[in-house]
């Protein structure tokens, strides 16, 4: 299957409007188009799962995996109805998806409630603003770095 920009993100905002119809989550939609030309499709469903990490890329990518059956996402290109917020940078980033392409951006977002700006200003400041999260390490950290040395030895797969 070979479909265009335009046709991929006319199939996220497709499935983006039946989630909101549904008030399963907010107008965000996502495609992934495997190296071999398959199409994987997902939406945001934050509000039907109560689960906040549920974003339409994060959904795609865990849907895309599933299918392929892998945790790298090597070749696919992720297209979305929106600039990815942190997490799901984050998680194109974790997946291995070398190319994102995006419709409306952060202000477009913003200008109807939704409020990415402050989480990237959070990470822009150093993560220091307590009033967005207070992030401390603890005083004694060895059993944790003991536990990945343990992890280390083992030669397991690094991700």
């Amino acid at each position: 299957m070979n479909l265009g920009e335009k046709e991929l993100i006319k199939k996220a905002i497709k499935c983006a409007d039946e989630t909101v119809e549904r008030n399963a989550g907010g107008p965000f939609g996502a495609a992934i188009i495997t190296p071999d030309g398959n199409v994987i499709v997902s939406s945001n469903t934050v509000l039907e799962s109560n689960d906040p990490t549920s974003h339409a890329e994060v959904n795609v990518i865990r849907k895309t995996c599933s299918i392929l059956k892998t945790y790298d996402l090597t070749g696919c290109i992720l297209y979305t109805t929106c600039y990815p917020c942190p997490m799901c940078l984050s998680a194109c980033i974790w997946a291995n998806i070398k190319e994102v392409y995006y419709g409306a951006t952060p202000d477009d977002a913003a200008s109807i409630g939704f409020r990415d700006s402050y989480i990237y200003d959070f990470i822009k400041g150093n993560c220091k603003d307590i009033n967005v999260l207070k992030i401390s390490q603890i005083e004694d950290k060895s059993d944790c770095v003991d536990m990945f040395e343990r992890y280390a030895k083992k030669s397991k797969t690094i991700y």
